[in-house]
């Protein structure tokens, strides 16, 4: 049997209730066909990995990889385990994009990789408008699957959207983080914080401009959930996608020769909004949150060591991570810039930022 299947709990492929009722019969997905475009990427992971539900207290499900090196000797009873490693997804995304990072990052520790609530497979629920209300439920459901996996601590990684809710769970729950390592991470500038270019130095660093894809999406913000356009536009959805996320498909063309990957991110997007929901409800504009992060920052514990890793091509703006260092003073906050990369930092520069990673993570153990 696939491995990505043979452990999880079967996923029941119905759509909840909603006032999106009506566009299954619209829009050609469906959780069975999602579970299927995940399936074929996550036969590309060589190592042990398990798949499956883990159900919170008050029954929501997330959906879960955990991935270990069946190559590496078992250890003596007695022996410490190293403290696994945790990657969160950012927005609209989900474990499928972490195929070129699971091997090498389960080499010599346990990696767990879960889809964030609302999206991908874990369950949808309705979040609230609010923007304190809906990253408290993201945050509070990432401390339930914690308890409900019995880890004790781990090592963090969050990227984009899910740097911000890293960050967020680090501050309530400083003692469960052994390192927060944020990769592009989303949200942490003040709007009024200049976005033309960044201070690098004495250099000025000219920021690349939004992709044609994040333009898109900014149009209709004002009026929609932000990926609202990939449901309405139906049968069309998946051409869609595939059309301005080119990109995805040349980030993955060493693996998949097809559109196994646009398809992945179009099924997961398709889907009854709710992640992105309280996404809406946090953001201010797309690369701005209503509460940016650098004014939280200082809330983290001097004792908790933070890695920032920036793509030097992403339209992030690695002067948030510098700003941050700034911030926590004498506190461990490594920032790094990637060259050649992009916002998907661990897509475009695989080896470089596994490399990187792992060095961070054996820091820890």
């Amino acid at each position: 049997m696939d491995p990505a299947t043979s452990t999880a709990t079967l996923q029941d492929d119905s759509e909840p209730s909603s006032i999106w009722g009506w566009w299954p019969s619209w829009r050609p997905t469906s959780a069975a066909i999602l579970k299927s475009a995940e399936a074929k990427i996550l036969t590309r992971v060589q190592n042990d990995m398990w798949a499956r539900y883990v159900t919170l207290p008050n029954q929501e499900r997330i959906w879960t990889l955990t991935v270990t090196n069946k190559s590496a000797p078992k250890p003596k009873q007695q022996a410490p385990t190293k403290t696994p490693l945790v990657m969160v997804h950012g927005f609209g995304a989900g474990v499928g994009l972490w195929v070129k990072n699971l091997d090498r990052l389960s080499h010599s520790r346990p990696l767990h990789a879960f889809d964030l609530l609302g999206f991908g497979r874990s369950t949808r629920p309705a979040f609230p408008s609010d923007a304190t209300q809906a990253e408290d439920i993201f945050v509070s459901s990432i401390e339930q699957w914690r308890q409900s996996l019995g880890l004790d601590d781990m090592i963090l990684l969050g990227h984009s959207l899910g740097g911000y809710l890293a960050t967020s769970y680090a501050i309530r729950y400083p003692a469960r983080v052994k390192h927060l390592i944020l990769v592009d991470p989303w949200g942490f500038p003040d709007r009024n914080q200049p976005v033309g270019a960044e201070a690098e130095g004495t250099q000025v660093v000219k920021r690349p401009t939004l992709p044609l894809w994040v333009k898109a999406v900014v149009s209709v913000l004002g009026f929609f959930n932000p990926l609202a356009v990939i449901r309405a536009a139906g049968p069309w959805g998946p051409g869609l996608v595939t059309r301005f996320r080119q990109d995805f498909k040349i980030k993955f063309e060493d693996l998949f020769d097809d559109d196994t990957m646009t398809n992945y991110i179009y099924h997961c997007n398709a889907q009854t909004p709710s992640g992105e929901t309280g996404y809406w409800a946090m953001m201010e504009s797309l690369a701005w949150a209503k509460r940016p992060m650098l004014q939280r920052v200082d809330q983290l514990p001097a004792s908790l060591p933070v890695s920032m890793l920036y793509g030097d091509r992403s339209w992030m703006t690695s002067s948030s991570g510098h700003e941050a260092a700034r911030i926590r003073g004498q506190a461990y906050t490594r920032v790094e810039l990637i060259k050649d990369a992009s916002h998907h930092v661990n897509n475009d520069q695989p080896e470089i930022f596994n490399n990187m990673v792992e060095e961070i993570c054996n820091s820890v153990d």
